[in-house]
């Protein structure tokens, strides 16, 4: 897969860190680091170009294409993150000149990324055939069918999916492990902060953590949502904690089962 980012603001610097994973990216631990992102792959060599758009453009631009990189690579998916809503309006233009097959444009702000205007880009570029997601935030992305956008999920992008250790009792989470990260980065953040912490005390954790990383998306209450962004994302990464206490108290029950059929035949 080929990968060009255009980006404007603090998401964009992020999703592009977590996708080439430098040794500095993640400071959860600070002077106590073991270093265990190391373990996770790259993905540097996929993206193909990088274009950074000033914050200070005007309200309105009638001519996108005055700002727009005179050359671009060829690519398989265009990451369109939080750049101008006239710029976004002037992808497919920008999707034919990369053969681009796919286009995913998160919306952490309804008011930069509005909701008209993401949907007036789905209908261009699906008349044309190519892809298209405007995860609302970005950390909301799930496989829907559609191979290119599946296929940067299963890079572990996208909704985070978490696997939970916690102590025989249940009352303190020993570890948490990445399995699919939020594409800003923030669930390694969070895993790590979960550590030898208790687990009746997991919102506030959660919370506390998912704040300092700090989460870019808005404060502002969302038309669609009925609430922010911000907290729609705060609920995304709670829910996959939720749902990695609840696999790991399956996976105990059924190694208790397991143990205790062991046992009875033994005493046979």
């Amino acid at each position: 897969m080929k990968i060009l980012v255009l980006y404007s603001g603090e998401l964009g610097k992020k999703v592009i860190q977590n996708l080439i994973n430098p040794g500095n990216f993640c400071v959860s631990c600070g002077e106590l680091c073991n270093h265990c992102r190391q373990a996770r792959k790259s993905y540097a060599n996929l993206i193909v170009g990088i274009h950074e758009f000033p914050q200070d453009l005007p309200t309105f631009i009638e001519q996108p294409e005055q700002y727009m990189p005179q050359k671009f690579p060829e690519c398989d998916l265009i990451l369109a993150i939080g750049i101008h809503p006239d710029l976004l309006i002037a992808l497919p233009d920008v999707v034919k000149k990369t053969k681009a097959k796919a286009v995913i444009a998160p919306a952490e702000d309804s008011k930069k990324t509005p909701a008209g205007v993401l949907e007036q880009l789905r209908k261009e570029l699906e008349a044309i055939g190519v892809e298209f997601e405007g995860p609302k935030p970005f950390c909301a992305l799930e496989k829907t069918g559609k191979p290119i956008i599946d296929a940067f999920v299963d890079l572990g992008f996208g909704k985070p999916v978490l696997r939970i250790e916690m102590s025989p009792d249940g009352k303190m989470f020993i570890g948490a492990g990445v399995l699919r990260d939020a594409p800003c980065g923030s669930t390694w953040f969070v895993a790590k902060k979960l550590g030898w912490t208790d687990t009746p005390e997991y919102k506030e954790t959660i919370s506390g953590a998912h704040h300092s990383y700090p989460c870019t998306a808005s404060m502002d209450k969302d038309p669609q949502l009925g609430d922010t962004i911000l907290h729609k994302a705060g609920y995304i990464i709670r829910e996959a904690v939720e749902d990695g206490m609840e696999c790991a108290k399956k996976e105990k029950a059924r190694l208790s089962a397991v143990c205790g059929e062991e046992i009875s035949s033994s005493s046979l």
